[in-house]
């Protein structure tokens, strides 16, 4: 069966979805997340789309995008210039991307809010922050600056046609909501102490830091292929920094 066309957008406007091959992080450090946003703003002016919002995560990204050149282009200038950039730093080679960018059409006035919206409460709802304004790798603050008359990245003019002040944007950015938009793990997902217990039963382990280096960097490699979690996620449930887990994740410390 071949893939499923992709929508096209009546008006344009798309909700786009940049994941990690087999959920893997695409960002690892705060220079990563900066280099990415220099490469949504070399293909922006190349491709001639409007950024209406973004919010990079740890294995994955969100934009809200209307398209000059065909979106597809335009994601594709955007995934492999970072992916060439981030293999060099990493020194490893092969897809950072899954293959196919998932998008989906933004058609009305209301659910280009509800996207707005649903993308910066991303990190809110991941448990990552408490607001919205605290989370440094999305365009929330970039609206606020715009409202405030300072230098902005985005497109700002369509949102602000309809939350015509920042008080309106920010009462509608921080409205408590069930959206559900474009899903980053559409698969069940669970709490930390859900996970816990999920991954104790599975796996047979108490106290991972008990274990020989190398019994236990296995364990919490097969535990990141095998589960729907990523690295942040499971150095908490595991009790372990995140740069241990990230290297037991790389195949180091062996």
């Amino acid at each position: 069966m071949g893939r499923q066309a992709r929508k096209r957008s009546e008006t344009g406007i798309h909700h786009v979805l940049l994941r990690g091959i087999d959920k893997r992080d695409i960002f690892l450090e705060d220079e990563d997340r900066q280099t990415f946003i220099q490469h949504l703003a070399q293909s922006r002016e190349k491709g001639k789309f409007e950024l209406y919002a973004y919010c990079l995560m740890d294995n994955h990204v969100h934009l809200l995008i209307k398209e000059g050149e065909e979106i597809g282009a335009s994601i594709k200038r955007i995934a492999v210039g970072y992916a060439g950039w981030h293999n060099k730093k990493y020194e490893r080679t092969g897809h950072l991307f899954q293959n196919r960018f998932r998008s989906e059409p933004v058609e009305t006035e209301a659910y280009l809010l509800t996207v707005l919206r649903y993308i910066h409460q991303n990190p809110v709802k991941a448990g990552m922050v408490t607001n919205s304004g605290e989370y440094p790798w999305s365009t929330y603050n970039h609206y606020i600056n715009y409202y405030q008359n300072q230098p902005s990245l985005i497109d700002a003019e369509l949102i602000k046609a309809y939350l015509q002040t920042e008080a309106e944007f920010i009462e509608y950015m921080i409205t408590t909501n069930d959206d559900e938009c474009l899903e980053a793990n559409p698969t069940k997902k669970y709490n930390n102490e859900t996970f816990k217990k999920v991954i104790q039963k599975k796996y047979n382990i108490d106290n991972l830091n008990g274990l020989p280096i190398r019994e236990r960097n296995e364990i919490i490699d097969k535990i990141y292929r095998e589960q729907d979690i990523s690295i942040r996620q499971l150095s908490n449930v595991l009790g372990l920094s995140k740069a241990m887990v990230e290297r037991a994740v790389k195949g180091g410390d062996k």
